[in-house]
């Protein structure tokens, strides 16, 4: 049934299709930081990131030799820094191994690290032309329905059938060109959220789910577990012109990222001014700041906070606080979009916030 999905879907992206800019060149590098930045992201969220993170780190040598910090800064606001981590690493080998180049075979990208099946198969097709498949959850959307495929999506087995049954049918002239084409089906017309636009598909005349009407029912996919509850206080310290962070340990979530100071569980503002004591820090007032909530993964925060104002301390921290300047807080310092709720009242803006002005 494949076979026939490919002269259809090709013409159809080629008649027209997103103008994007890591689409502009076929250069490896941009497409890697676009599909890596692209995991789990909207492609509109992704766009402000991809501008600022190319005009800081405009090739692999760049990315290579940036300064922690810097890089975690550039990225922040995506959400898994292991991603960015990993770019470096791979940006690392890149240069002493490649020349700076990204490898133009499909076995030597999947092997740096953080390059899985499907970016290699991304990089290799759009930006070397080689037949290889790219296979993200937008195509497992499109073949499942165009299938009616009863198999679950979550399953390694099925990712390798899939790549196989595509390694048989696409097209050795524009490999890129279809792989672009599948996501950008599943991304524009087969969409996730809401009913498929049906009516404008290539390849509606072939899809069991669309005639069937049996859309809703796939792709198959296993239910993940329930996310984990964790109770967490925030404390909003101020002095009269500094903000307290702090950094995160160097393993975990969110690691090596700053942080506004908290503890674990729902704290009432009588423990809550007991805990700021234990920080060694003189609180003056203190103020209950709204509840807020921030979804990870596997875990969620369901978060109590407090503004509270304190006396300037005699002596540096020994708990490992710093006191930032209130306006270069959240220009100095990467501070993941979890917090970003507290932020607001220190006149931060932090990830996405900064773009949607």
């Amino acid at each position: 049934m494949l076979e026939t999905i490919t002269e259809p879907l090709v013409n159809w992206y080629e008649q027209g299709h997103r103008i994007l800019p890591w689409r502009q060149k076929k250069d490896p590098y941009e497409i890697w930081v676009s599909e890596i930045m692209l995991q789990q992201t909207r492609v509109e969220a992704v766009k402000p990131y991809y501008e600022r993170f190319m005009n800081a780190l405009p090739n692999v040598e760049a990315l290579a030799a940036c300064p922690e910090e810097q890089l975690l800064k550039l990225w922040e606001g995506l959400g898994y820094y292991n991603r960015v981590r990993n770019m470096q690493k791979a940006a690392e080998i890149v240069v002493t191994e490649y020349q700076g180049i990204l490898p133009s075979d499909y076995d030597l990208l999947k092997s740096l690290p953080g390059i899985g099946s499907y970016t290699a198969g991304a990089v290799a097709s759009i930006a070397y032309n080689i037949p290889v498949p790219a296979v993200d959850g937008n195509v497992f959307r499109v073949l499942a329905r165009l299938r009616e495929d009863p198999e679950d999506i979550t399953k390694q087995s099925h990712r390798v059938r899939v790549e196989q049954e595509l390694l048989q049918i696409i097209p050795k002239e524009v490999p890129g060109v279809f792989n672009q084409a599948l996501m950008e089906l599943g991304a524009m017309v087969c969409v996730p959220n809401g009913e498929p636009k049906c009516g404008i598909c290539p390849l509606y005349a072939q899809c069991l789910a669309g005639k069937n009407g049996t859309w809703m029912d796939y792709p198959v996919k296993k239910k993940a577990k329930p996310r984990r509850i964790e109770e967490i206080t925030v404390f909003l310290l101020m002095d009269s012109a500094h903000a307290v962070i702090r950094k995160r340990p160097k393993k975990g979530l969110l690691s090596g990222l700053y942080e506004f100071p908290n503890v674990s569980g729902k704290l009432n503002e009588k423990e809550a001014l007991g805990e700021v004591k234990d920080l060694g820090l003189t609180p003056i007032q203190i103020r209950k700041l709204p509840d807020a909530k921030h979804i990870f993964s596997h875990v969620e925060w369901h978060m109590t906070g407090y503004a509270v104002k304190i006396e300037e301390p005699d002596s540096v921290s020994e708990k490992g606080l710093i006191f930032a300047e209130i306006d270069q807080t959240g220009v100095k310092y990467p501070i993941p979009a979890a917090f970003a709720a507290y932020a607001r009242f220190l006149n931060l803006k932090i990830g996405q916030e900064k773009y949607e002005e």
